[in-house]
């Protein structure tokens, strides 16, 4: 009980002091001379990007390196794409160095980390070798899945990832299911196998010093179709036990942040808005009737499901509002596409602000949210 006492009273004290990072350090100038005010470093918290098939930090990305610098952005997702075919452990190393070297409050190192098909640091490039989650889930060993999430943390850590957007706790109800059941991502249809084995790949990253996700809220498993080319619609075939592994491991203490889905269901929001944008699923029922106050972090606004029925600043701010604390654009995009900036993202999101489209405190609340899970690592 002591323990668990002090810990929480480190954590408490080491967020505060990020808490304070603006109010004790005067602003300073960012690259082009002018002053970074505590509105810009608040916002650039919440906004996570794709760093495109950046590999190595040279000349070519100066642009990223300004937005490092000025605050604009407080992460990045790593993919495939961002792994050097040749010295892959090194080159990945140095760029994660280079990266945080720049950050004036740290940076948020994420990648993709789910295990089988969804699986970035490949053994082609010399890292482990990671099941999926359906093969430990049929397995039902834990300690076979503390070892492999272990092992692979381990890895992460030693290369300076710090979050990973791991469990997938999405219930395997569709058995047609094209981005759940059909490539191995969930760990069962039962819920309680799913929770056990999510704790277990959550204690494993723990152990390591890793921050975990839990994804897809309120649930992905039942869906016949794919958010990433359009809208999903689960009201008739999404369950209420899609909830429980969410409460089991928020009840348990293991939830370190959740991340939305862009799906809709009526049962949640008559208005068939997406969870990713809808007040009634992250206000209402995650929020206040499950009573989950940590980071949400919204699924890559670039997926057509938000980016082609909504528009870009319109999804922004709408999920802000709705509760989205961070705001992630994995710039995998068509190749006729440009991609995003986190500087187009910052400027919109206070562009809103400055309007009164999306309100100061609501930014102080994801900021005080996203300095405490900072915190942890």
């Amino acid at each position: 009980m002591l323990k668990k006492y002090f810990l929480n009273f480190s954590l408490t004290l080491v967020a505060f002091l990020l808490l304070s990072y603006v109010s004790i350090n005067p602003p300073k100038p960012n690259a082009s001379g002018a002053q970074i005010d505590s509105l810009d470093l608040k916002i650039g918290q919440m906004v996570l990007m794709g760093i495109n098939d950046c590999k190595t930090m040279d000349s070519n990305q100066t642009a990223l390196q300004n937005e490092i610098e000025n605050g604009y952005l407080g992460g990045i997702v790593l993919f495939e794409k961002n792994i050097a075919k040749t010295e892959s452990y090194v080159q990945l190393k140095k760029l994660i160095s280079h990266l945080q070297s720049h950050a004036r409050i740290p940076l948020i190192i994420s990648i993709d980390e789910e295990g089988g098909k969804v699986h970035r640091l490949k053994e082609k490039y010399g890292f482990v070798r990671m099941p999926s989650a359906a093969y430990l889930g049929r397995l039902n060993n834990l300690d076979s899945t503390y070892f492999y999430y272990h092992r692979l943390a381990a890895e992460m850590r030693d290369l300076g990832i710090n979050f990973n957007f791991a469990p997938v706790v999405d219930l395997a109800i569709n058995l047609e299911n094209k981005v759940i059941f059909k490539v191995d991502r969930s760990f069962s249809r039962s819920p309680s196998i799913v929770a056990a084995h999510a704790i277990a790949c959550i204690k494993a990253h723990h152990d390591n010093g890793i921050q975990t996700i839990l994804k897809h809220f309120p649930g992905h498993g039942s869906s016949t179709s794919d958010s990433h080319l359009g809208i999903v619609d689960v009201s008739s075939t999404w369950q209420k036990d899609e909830l429980l592994p969410y409460s089991t491991i928020l009840n348990k203490g293991y939830c370190d942040a959740i991340m939305t889905a862009h799906i809709i269901n009526r049962n949640w929001d008559t208005t068939l808005l997406p969870a990713t944008l809808s007040k009634k699923v992250i206000g209402e029922l995650l929020r206040s009737e499950m009573g989950y106050n940590g980071v949400v972090f919204s699924d890559d606004m670039q997926m057509n499901a938000i980016s082609k029925a909504y528009g870009f600043e319109n999804a922004i701010e709408m999920a802000i509002n709705a509760g989205v604390d961070v705001l992630l654009f994995g710039n995998n995009v068509h190749p006729d596409e440009q991609p995003a900036t986190a500087t187009q993202v910052h400027q919109t999101i206070k562009k809103l602000v400055l309007s009164g489209r999306i309100s100061a405190k609501r930014i102080d609340e994801s900021y005080h949210r996203i300095m405490k899970l900072k915190a942890q690592y």
